[in-house]
């Protein structure tokens, strides 16, 4: 009988390389497609649920020359709250500067919280400062109509009646 010779068994070797350029090619894709809250965003203190619709109409709100009435519920009063922002910078310092009644601490902020009576001026000071500004009314499905009602009559009273309205789309 011959004796079996035991092949001794060698150790193995992984090349980490591929595993390194996989993670870091991954790593860049989800940086450059990561999206990033504007000043506007981060600097908001309340949350709008929209109500969904079928998707009828499917343009998109402006990027420029747009100027928006969000009414919400202030997460720290749990008070319902209208916010104004003008999307155009210059037209939003000419309106923010030829207003009177907004703090001077407030000059400097994208969107401000704002009662009907200085909703209406800022609407009016818009349509002054930019007739060609478009307006929209952004609000929480959760709220009374009449929150809504009182923004769509400023907008009607300062002859901004062609407006939209945002909404989020059923999937």
């Amino acid at each position: 009988m011959s004796k079996k010779v035991k092949v001794k068994r060698l150790g193995f070797a992984i090349d980490m390389t591929p595993l390194v350029d996989i993670t870091f090619l991954l790593l860049t894709f989800f940086m450059f497609t990561a999206t990033f809250k504007s000043a506007a965003e981060s600097e908001q203190k309340f949350v709008i649920r929209r109500p969904a619709t079928t998707p009828v109409d499917s343009s998109k709100l402006p990027d420029r020359d747009l100027a928006t009435i969000k009414v919400a519920i202030d997460t720290l009063t749990l008070d319902t709250i209208y916010f104004y922002e003008v999307v155009n910078e210059n037209d939003r310092n000419v309106v923010w500067q030829n207003t009177p009644g907004i703090p001077p601490e407030l000059l400097t902020k994208a969107q401000l919280p704002c009662s009907k009576e200085l909703l209406n001026e800022l609407v009016r000071n818009t349509r002054m400062a930019n007739p060609t500004t478009s307006f929209a009314i952004d609000a929480d499905q959760r709220l009374r109509f009449e929150w809504i009602n009182d923004a769509m009559d400023i907008l009607r009273k300062n002859r901004a009646t062609v407006f939209r309205y945002v909404t989020d789309k059923k999937q």
